[in-house]
């Protein structure tokens, strides 16, 4: 008969409930079903606002001993020194566009299929070699020459600016803005590759040449170097899509390109200038919310208005300089449908109306 040892009890701790542990208590929304620690926009919060409010820490909201990191020679995380602009709340701005991971990759890639597509039936039609060789020549030279623009500033304004940016709605507008900046310039660049392939007389480095040397071409360069130089983010970002974009980028893009190519023969380059011209709005869409929201601040929108126009003040006398000396271009396409001057007032009566839907004063020189 098999004999059985009995085993030593275990000393196991006890379970002991005391009402204090996550889900016991009894508070507000205790019996919802979701819960945020943020007030959305709207009655529900979006996905954009639940992958996007808070994900940067910030010792005013949620850290009570200060940032959990920071740099030897300054003060830690993401001051609010780093821009002359004030808010009485950084996290209140909420991006109209909506943008997060999700919808970049979606977005983007919905465009680079709508180029690519555009391509390959201009490539079976033969809609290159139907260009006139005046026309070839501006665009190998002059929109091979705005990718330069597109990449300097999306490297160079927008990436610095999206790190620098003391919340994580604001520095993730602003990233989405150097994506569409960075992909447009490798959308001008690929686009130059094809036209090279089509066409035997396309110089496909005729572009460096006039970067770097055409006069008409030195007073753009010079007012994008100099926005890449600008080191308060937010200043960064205003005059760029405040100033430059409507007063210089629409002018080339909008009120030459995708004017003047048709007449000569052109029906490709007008779609990709004009994604170019849709992601300038959606970026526009984001920085009047931004600034407008600063603007209105209930303890700083006098101090913030006085110093967007003083930003108005410093930086559009420049880039109506240099949008002038872009005058020559306007001259070479053999169909001419458009005056330079009748363009330059449109895009100023834009940047006009811009800067008075944050109710600054503008400068004499966008003054009808």
């Amino acid at each position: 008969m098999a004999t059985t040892t009995e085993q030593p009890e275990r000393s196991v701790p006890k379970i002991t409930f005391t009402d204090a542990e996550a889900g016991a208590q009894d508070f507000p929304s205790s019996t919802s079903r979701s819960y945020n620690y943020y007030e959305p926009a709207k009655r529900r919060a979006s996905i954009y606002e639940d992958v996007t409010v808070d994900v940067q820490p910030d010792p005013s909201r949620h850290l009570t001993q200060g940032w959990v990191y920071g740099f030897a020679d300054g003060p830690g995380g993401y001051p609010a020194e780093w821009t002359e602009l004030r808010s009485s709340d950084w996290h209140a701005f909420r991006d109209p566009n909506g943008e997060w991971e999700q919808t970049i990759y979606r977005n983007n890639a919905s465009i680079v299929r709508q180029i690519g597509a555009n391509l390959d039936a201009a490539r079976s039609e033969g809609a290159f070699e139907r260009w006139s060789a005046g026309w070839t020549r501006v665009i190998a030279e002059h929109v091979g020459a705005w990718m330069h623009v597109e990449q300097g500033l999306g490297m160079h304004v927008f990436v610095p600016a999206q790190r620098d940016a003391p919340s994580n709605m604001i520095n993730n507008a602003i990233c989405v803005n150097s994506v569409h900046k960075l992909r447009f310039a490798q959308d001008l660049a690929l686009y130059n590759l094809a036209v090279s392939e089509a066409r035997t007389d396309f110089d496909g480095k005729a572009h460096l040449q006039t970067w770097a040397e055409d006069p008409a071409w030195q007073g753009v360069r010079e007012n994008a170097e100099g926005l890449t130089g600008i080191r308060d983010w937010a200043k960064a970002v205003f005059c760029t899509s405040m100033v430059f974009e409507p007063l210089v980028g629409e002018l080339f893009r909008s009120h030459f390109v995708m004017q003047v190519a048709a007449p000569n023969g052109d029906f490709v380059t007008p779609t990709l200038m004009g994604v170019g011209e849709n992601d300038f709005d959606r970026d526009l869409a984001y920085t009047t919310a931004l600034f407008g929201g600063l603007a209105d601040d209930p303890e700083h929108g006098k101090h913030n208005r006085e110093t967007m126009a003083g930003w108005l003040a410093e930086w559009v006398p420049r880039s109506v300089q240099a949008a002038r000396r872009l005058q020559p271009v306007w001259s070479q396409a053999n169909a001419k449908v458009v005056r330079f001057e009748d363009a330059l007032d449109r895009v100023r009566v834009r940047t006009r109306e811009i800067a008075e839907t944050l109710e600054v004063e503008t400068p004499k020189e966008l003054q009808g």
